[in-house]
């Protein structure tokens, strides 16, 4: 079995493997060119994600600069996908984002881990967990995300979170470690910051659930 078939695997890995680094760093250099292109250069930013990344919805949009192991190539958006300034996206696994998921600036998803014998971390040896963000969830600002973790549709992490446990669907949760709060609900329907209420009459664009 190659170190390639390892890293698909799940299996520990070394990283820096010749055949990994030959797909790997194409890849980059295809970011760091992605991250030159201005705001205005909207479709460039579109065919980048349509090509690059493993699955990529209508209008997702990213605020450069983004940052990713291999480029987005183990990323899989959703449609509607908003990513504030400096997301990191560890992508030596997999990273599965849901519909009309948000995340704000400095957001970072990690799916690759190193073993905690010090042996083998000498090494430079890792391996990988995937990660899943269901569909309209929202992940503040700063909020780090570790290997392995699901996060529920509808939920919000709050800013600077370090999420290390599953989060459940429809769930407010935050800190760190990051724990549930509560669970999304009526009162949220009312107001939308402490005690400012929702003028749902003066709402008239479109919902998108």
């Amino acid at each position: 079995m190659t170190q390639y078939e390892r890293m698909v695997a799940g299996l520990i890995y070394d990283p820096a493997d010749p055949e990994i680094m030959r797909e790997q760093t194409p890849l980059q250099d295809g970011l760091w060119a992605f991250n030159q292109l201005k705001p205005s250069d909207y479709d460039k930013k579109q065919s980048y994600m349509k090509e690059v990344f493993a699955e990529c919805g209508d209008g997702c949009y990213i605020e450069l600069p983004f940052r990713a192991n291999w480029g987005g190539r183990h990323v899989h958006f959703g449609s509607g996908v908003y990513a504030n300034f400096n997301l990191t996206l560890v992508d030596d696994g997999h990273i599965y984002v849901g519909d009309r998921v948000m995340f704000g600036p400095n957001v970072t998803i990690a799916t690759a881990n190193h073993p905690v014998d010090p042996e083998l971390r000498a090494r430079g040896l890792q391996y990988n967990r995937d990660v899943w963000i269901g569909e309209n969830a929202w992940v503040g600002a700063g909020a780090l995300i570790v290997p392995g973790v699901r996060i529920g549709k509808n939920t919000v992490i709050g800013a600077g979170s370090v999420v290390t446990k599953d989060i459940p669907d429809n769930a407010v949760a935050a800190g760190n470690p990051c724990r549930v709060l509560r669970a999304v609900g009526g009162r949220d329907r009312e107001f939308y910051y402490k005690s400012d209420k929702i003028d749902w009459e003066n709402l008239s664009f479109p919902s998108a659930l």
